[in-house]
Parts: structure tokens; C-alpha cells; sequence
């Protein structure tokens, strides 16, 4: 029985408090229970209805452990560990029961993907097993077998009531002391010198430390009354309870057919079918949702909710005769990626947010309110959460009428095949370069990364440029094949203009960026190096490259993907009273990659400056006039490859693009885009931020100890951590793997296996034109949990399961493509 919130109507709303949560479902009372859990006591809880009334309430409660990343996957399964013993701590059911999940597959792609999920669940050590479509039926007798190529079976999932799990969450909460007030609606947030200091509500002001918004789909309206953008939209949300179906009991698994865009669990002997429909339907305006809206349903839409029901009558033959108890259109948000949205928001200190759950808020909260009070209590995460921090977005991202294109169609492929390399096509183009224009004419098909389009590929004149996904060898790799081609043997011209890039200056930049640098930036002007940043923890924030342009200004350039992330993890860093200030100029700057053994001959063909190695030697930065432009030259390689990166003013861009085309035309210049950045990258061992690098791993174990300055007495953040790994010694290491057969493919996520054992996953993978074969990076780890040494790394015979097949690779700690970098030194 659901333990009533009426008790609590009543209490006085407390005008100080050291935390204020802002909304009481699932999320709002698991972040409070976990606050309340870490010793906190001070916590008051605001809820404008009552708990679990908005969004929670009509959540279907499918828990599934299995996610994108590993990271994400640890938080739904500790929340599996938490739901179970939730009960027995609070006396309040939950109802969680571990009854199973059942996936199948109705197409060859999709039983493909399946065995690369039960593959992916063997790395994280998640019991799956492989299902014949014979063996799915025997799990679930009242579905027919028809048409299916097999599933996979997952016991460890299960389900839960969304109420009583509120429930119980809130009065574990209670009993350490969280106050939780209900009818009580937040109408501003007062911000004093820069820092969150309290909200306003119905009842009066509260002042405040920390303010948490679990809104869910009110999260939205409460960023912007703090200035926050928190980027989702409302969707409608389908799903029907049958009357009592006979075969359907308490512990029939939980059903997901995504071919069929359709699930089905167990609900008082009868199911709730539900799904996720290819054309979805985004609901009210984030910024104008209804108030009160609380316990309440939307219209009922049989008309769109029919492609559900058409798949699951093919599905389940015995819901043709079946009663129809419920209809049931609540609305949920989402966000632009599909992933949710947490932590503290850039814009503000001390707000932070828990909101967008995409529909696995059930499966999640658990996870989600312990990894974001220990963010809160201890000032960073304890683990990788990049792939759901809230400072993915910009505030861009907040544009409503973009939004509710985007989350249209990504709500639309939530039941569609995880291509690895799948593009989103709404709201497109968004953010170009100033040569977009030109790329497009070149016959490029274009990719997203932070808004910016970036060219993938570019097609051959007469064909399409567009992807046809598959598991396999796409369309696109003879294309890539020849632009990473061109860069071993010719010279080629990327654009990466999406680089983040920011001016660090001041008369204590290098003081400050000594201190977040691992490497030595205390370098003369025009000298560049790469870095990487820490937390305390030891493990990466990010890695950049950093120029010295001057004794007091420092440009430091990173990933697109990191540019909000980055910019706010150096201003956090900054000490109270020094003189630095922080400029993003991304879009001020284009950036053309000129690689390839002809690049010196290419741009010596534009410019007067000596690029011999003893004039211009790799590292060095400097202004060069180039054609009629004067821009930054930067000798550095991502690619392996002699070449230097080009710093455009944005005004200069378009003809110094042209420039560099018609200077290179005799020399076979090719346009080339990341898909071979990615190839060639991988050839050279080079990592990448948010696959290899990230704060699950450290210097040591993504072998970037060279660019710790460890040798002095420095310091840096997260050295002590360095120290004590590296006197440890590794437990895991990143290798180089190349798979031994020319027609298999990795994409990243791929187990590794050594010895025949599970030892590790690939982080990334692509198609290496010069090594003939899929070249990736992956962590390795001791089985037995001993050291990963460079014998251990020797002694082992290794396989990555491809799909289900077990292809034979070859595993090194040097890159496969020129390890001793002959060809990015040349003279």
C-alpha cells in the first residue's frame, strides 16, 4: 500500500534551509533519500502538487539494467540493488520484482545488434543470455515465435511501481530528517554574487546553499528562472492496461519487441502494452506547460496510438479478444540526445539538475539521486557522467521551436537500431563554417557535433552523400578509404572550425593553468602543447592542446563536444581574486587541418615563413601570412601525419580555403572529412576525450604519462593521485587492437577477450585503410586482477567478439601505424 502523502500537507514551509529540491517524484525524493543517506539533514523537499503527481505517476516502471555507456549501466544497477532492500528499510513496498526481460528481434540488423548487447553485458559482467526464437517463446508462452530471428534474455530486470517506490524513497528520506512540503510551487530563484541563495515560492522566500531541480517536465521553466538552460521537451506518451489475460502472471518477464516499436509487462493479470512510435508526438511548450496539472492524462489518441497496437497484435495473437481497462497519454520530456540531463549548471553555481529521463526514469532514479548527491556533497562526480552532465548543452540548445523538432525524432528512435554512427536530421543544419557552403557542393555529407555540421565524408561526383547504415562495411568506406589515403600519401584539408577554442588570459594564466595543466605550460610564446586536466581524483576532465601566445595569453583548444564542460571546468578552477579572465572565441576562428607528407609544400607555395623542421619544428605556433590572410599556424598532427593546423579569422576564412585548394590542385589536395580523422587517429593510438579519456581513467592507465610533469615540483591537480597510481601500478591499460580478418568491423563497445576470457571493451574502433584492417584502442584488464604489465600485455592470445563472432586480434601498447612518428618529424 502507498504511504500517504496527506500527512505532510500541513507542515510549515521553513524559510532557510542548506538544500531546496525542487519537485517530488521519483527523482526529487531519490536525490533527497541519498542527501539524507550522505548525513545531510538540512534538506528540504518542495513539491507543487503532490509527490509523484506530475510525470511519475503513470510511468510504465520497466527496469532495464543495460545502457549506451558502462557508467550509466552502474547507476541503473545499483538502483536494481537499492529497490530490493528499499522495503525492508522503510516498510514501504516498491514493488520491484526481479521478473526477467525478454528482447527480440524481428530482422537480421536487430539480431546483430542483440548479440553485441549480450556481448556488451558480458564486459560489465551482466547475466544475458543468447535466445533462440523457440527458447524466447518458451519464456513467454503467450507470444508468438512468427517472424523472429531470436532475442535475448536478461534475468536480473525487472520492474516497479512508480508510486510506492516515490513513496518509499521520501519516507526513507523523512526518517533522516528531510522535510518534505507539499502544495508549495517555486516562482523564482534568488541568485546573490554569482551563486544560487535561494527560491521563491507561493509561501515566501527560502533562502538556500544548493538548489536541486528535479522539475521533470516543469525543469525547463524552473533553468530559466535561474538563468539555466535545461534543453527538453514534452512528448505524449501511449501506452493501454487489458483486462486479465489468461497465461499472464505476476512473474511473466517484461517483453520489449523493437521492431514491432512495442513493450509489454505484467499489471494486475493483465498488460500494459506501451511503445515508442516512429513519428512521435511532442506536447505543450516547455516554456507554457499547464498549471496545476497534477494526477492528469492527456486526450486519448487511438488513431496514433493504432501503430502500437497493429505490432502487438502481431506480437501477442490473445490481445484481439482482450478488454481494454485503460488508455493511458501522459506526458514525459526528453532531451535532444536521448540521454538525461545531471549535475551542476555552468550558468550558476550551487544549481544543480536532475531532469529529462526519456522515459527511464523508474529504471534510473536509484542511480541518478545517488550519483548526484555525491556530486553535491563532494563538489565533482565520483565517476564518468559526461555522457549525461548537463553542460553537454549550450544555451542554444534551449531554443524551444528546435527542440521540439529534435526530441520529435528522437523519441521516434527509441525503439529504433543503435547504429553506432547514427545521425540525427532534424533542426539541421544548425551551426556552419564559414566554407559550410563550399563542403556542400563538394558533395559532403554532414555530421553533428555540439550543433556544428561537419563534414563525415565527401562522395564522389554522381553519388549520394548519405550514409546506409549497417553492422558491416558502409557505403561510405571506399570514400573515406581514399580521403585517409590522401593523407598518408598526398595532402588533405579538414576543417575542423567546431574545435573549442578560448583566450586564458591575464597576468596569472599561467599560474592557473600550470595547476590544472598535467604538462609543463610554462612555455616560451609560440609553443604548443598538450595536456591533459585532472580532478582530484586523478582521473581526465579533459585533454587540450594549450599555445603560449603571449607572456600573459594562452590559447587552449579542445574537443567540440566538451566546449561547455571545458570553459566551465577552467572558471571553477580559478582562485578567488586572481587576475584571469576567460574568453570563448570558437566562433571567432575557422580551423583548416593541412596533412600529409605534401602539406610543407602546399602551404610554402602561400606564404614566405621557413616551415623547415629547424625553422618551424613540431610544436611551434606562430602568425603567418598565408595568401593575402595573415592566421595562426600551428605545427601539430591528430592524423600522424606531417601537417599543420590553421587558425583563420572567421572574415578570412572562405579564401583562404580556396587558396589552400588551388594551391594544392597539382598536388592531388583532397577534401577529407572525420570519419577519416577517426581512421587515422586510431592507426596512430591517439585517444580521444569521452571514449578513451575520461574520469574513469587516469595517465597511467591511458599510458599519457609523458605529458605529466611529474619529473619537478610542479604541481598540478589530481598529481598526488598520478603518484600513487603510478607507483601502484596499472590494473588496466589502454593496447591497440587490430583485428586480425579484413571483413570484420568494429565500431567501439566490443568485448575483448584474452586468453578467452573477458578483459576489457573496445572504447573505439573504424576501418584503418593503411593497416588494412579494423584498428581500435581498448582497456585491458588482468582477469584475476593483477597488474597489466607490458609482459602480461605480450603472453595473451586475444579475440573481440564482432557480433557474436569471435575474430582473432593483435594487441600492443605501440600504435600500429608508424610508432615511432618518422612521418609527423619529417624534414
Amino acid at each position: 500500500m502507498t504511504e500517504s502523502a496527506g500527512a505532510t500537507t500541513q507542515t510549515a514551509v521553513p524559510s532557510r534551509a542548506r538544500v531546496v529540491i525542487i519537485g517530488g517524484g521519483v527523482i526529487g525524493t531519490s536525490v533527497a533519500y541519498h542527501l539524507a543517506a550522505l548525513g545531510w539533514r538540512d534538506v528540504l523537499l518542495l513539491e507543487q502538487g503532490k509527490l509523484s503527481g506530475g510525470t511519475t505517476w503513470h510511468a510504465a516502471g520497466l527496469v532495464g539494467q543495460l545502457r549506451a555507456s558502462e557508467a550509466v549501466t552502474r547507476l541503473v544497477q545499483y538502483s536494481t540493488r537499492l529497490y530490493e532492500q528499499l522495503e525492508a528499510e522503510t516498510g514501504q513496498a516498491t514493488g520491484f520484482r526481479r521478473c526477467g526481460a525478454l528482447t527480440v528481434a524481428r530482422t537480421a540488423d536487430r539480431m546483430e545488434m542483440l548479440r553485441r548487447t549480450a556481448a556488451t553485458a558480458q564486459a560489465y559482467g551482466i547475466e544475458c543470455e543468447l535466445l533462440s526464437p523457440a527458447a524466447a517463446a518458451a519464456r513467454y508462452p503467450i507470444m508468438t515465435a512468427a517472424g523472429l530471428q531470436g532475442g535475448i534474455w536478461l534475468p536480473g530486470d525487472g520492474r516497479a511501481d512508480p508510486v510506492d517506490l516515490t513513496a518509499a524513497l521520501a519516507r526513507g528520506a523523512r526518517r533522516r530528517g528531510v522535510v518534505i512540503v507539499e502544495r508549495v510551487r517555486v516562482t523564482g530563484i534568488i541568485v546573490a554574487a554569482g551563486r544560487v541563495a535561494g527560491v521563491r515560492t507561493d509561501h515566501g522566500d527560502i533562502d538556500a546553499e544548493i538548489v536541486v531541480n528535479c522539475a521533470g517536465q516543469w525543469a525547463k521553466q524552473v533553468g530559466a528562472m535561474a538563468g539555466v538552460t535545461v534543453p527538453l521537451h514534452s512528448a505524449e506518451h501511449f501506452y493501454v492496461v487489458t483486462e486479465q489475460l489468461a497465461g499472464v502472471h505476476p512473474d511473466l518477464p517484461v517483453l520489449r519487441d523493437p521492431d514491432g516499436y512495442t513493450y509489454f509487462k505484467e499489471e494486475t493479470g493483465g498488460l500494459v502494452v506501451g511503445g515508442f512510435e516512429p513519428v512521435a508526438k511532442p506536447w505543450a511548450s516547455p516554456d507554457a506547460l499547464p498549471y496545476p496539472f497534477e494526477f492528469q492524462l492527456l486526450e486519448e489518441d487511438w488513431e496514433h496510438f493504432s501503430v502500437l497496437m497493429d505490432s502487438a497484435l502481431q506480437r501477442i495473437p490473445a490481445l484481439a479478444t482482450a478488454g481494454i481497462r485503460k488508455f493511458y497519454n501522459g506526458p514525459e520530456s526528453f532531451t535532444p540526445d536521448n540521454q538525461f540531463i545531471l549535475g551542476e549548471a555552468a550558468e550558476l553555481r550551487g544549481f544543480f539538475v536532475a531532469a529529462g529521463l526519456n522515459s527511464v526514469g523508474i529504471a534510473s532514479a536509484g542511480g541518478v539521486g545517488m550519483a548526484l548527491a555525491r556530486w553535491i556533497a563532494d563538489g565533482e562526480p565520483h565517476m564518468d557522467l559526461t555522457a549525461v552532465d548537463i553542460r553537454r548543452f549550450a544555451a542554444f540548445n534551449g531554443n524551444t521551436r528546435w527542440l521540439r523538432d529534435r526530441v520529435g525524432e528522437v523519441l521516434g528512435l527509441h525503439y529504433a537500431i543503435a547504429w553506432p554512427n547514427r545521425e540525427l536530421e532534424t533542426a539541421r543544419p544548425f551551426r556552419r563554417s564559414p566554407v559550410y557552403h563550399v563542403l556542400r557542393a563538394a558533395n559532403a555529407c554532414f555530421g553533428a557535433k555540439m550543433g556544428w555540421e561537419r563534414a563525415n565524408f565527401f562522395a564522389p561526383p554522381g553519388e549520394q552523400p548519405v550514409i546506409e547504415y549497417s553492422w558491416g562495411k558502409q557505403n561510405w568506406q571506399p570514400w573515406s578509404s581514399a580521403e585517409q589515403l590522401a593523407t598518408r600519401r598526398r595532402v588533405a584539408v579538414f576543417d575542423q572550425t567546431s574545435f573549442a577554442k578560448y583566450l586564458v588570459a591575464g597576468p596569472d594564466a599561467e599560474a592557473v593553468l600550470q595547476w590544472l595543466c598535467t604538462n609543463d605550460v610554462a612555455v616560451r610564446p609560440g609553443r604548443t602543447v598538450y595536456t591533459g586536466m585532472l580532478n582530484t581524483r586523478g582521473t581526465y576532465e579533459s585533454d587540450v592542446t594549450v599555445t603560449r601566445v603571449s607572456a600573459t595569453e594562452f590559447l587552449v583548444v579542445a574537443s567540440a563536444a566538451a566546449a561547455e564542460r571545458d570553459a566551465d571546468h577552467i572558471r571553477r578552477q580559478l582562485p578567488a581574486g586572481c587576475q584571469v579572465s576567460l574568453t570563448d572565441v570558437t566562433s571567432a576562428y575557422a580551423v583548416y587541418g593541412v596533412m600529409g607528407p605534401a602539406s610543407r609544400q602546399l602551404l610554402s607555395r602561400l606564404t614566405g615563413t621557413d616551415l623547415a623542421n629547424g625553422a618551424f619544428p613540431f610544436g611551434t605556433s606562430r602568425m603567418v601570412d598565408l595568401g593575402y590572410a595573415t592566421v595562426r599556424a600551428t605545427r601539430i598532427t591528430y592524423v600522424g601525419e606531417l601537417g599543420w593546423e590553421l587558425y583563420v579569422p572567421a572574415e578570412f576564412a572562405a579564401g583562404v580555403y580556396d587558396d589552400l585548394m588551388a594551391a594544392g590542385a597539382d598536388l592531388g589536395v583532397a577534401n577529407a572529412g572525420y570519419y577519416a580523422i577517426e581512421s587515422l587517429r586510431l592507426e596512430k593510438g591517439y585517444r580521444a576525450f569521452g571514449r578513451e579519456l575520461t574520469p574513469d581513467y587516469n595517465p597511467v592507465e591511458a599510458g599519457l604519462l609523458f605529458a605529466c610533469k611529474l619529473g619537478g615540483s610542479a604541481r598540478f591537480r589530481g598529481r598526488d593521485a598520478v603518484e600513487k597510481a603510478s607507483a601502484d601500478g596499472p590494473r588496466r591499460r589502454l593496447v591497440s587492437v587490430v583485428l586480425a580478418d579484413a571483413d570484420a568491423l568494429a565500431w567501439g563497445g566490443e568485448l575483448l577477450l584474452r586468453d578467452g576470457l573477458p578483459a576489457g571493451e573496445v572504447t573505439s574502433a573504424a576501418w584503418g585503410e593503411s593497416v588494412g584492417g579494423t584498428v581500435g584502442l581498448a582497456y585491458l584488464r588482468d582477469p584475476a586482477g593483477g597488474l597489466v604489465t607490458p609482459g602480461f600485455v605480450r603472453a595473451g592470445r586475444y579475440e573481440v567478439n564482432v557480433g557474436g563472432r569471435l575474430v582473432p586480434a593483435g594487441v600492443g601498447l605501440r600504435p600500429p601505424f608508424d610508432p615511432d612518428g618518422r612521418k609527423i618529424k619529417a624534414g
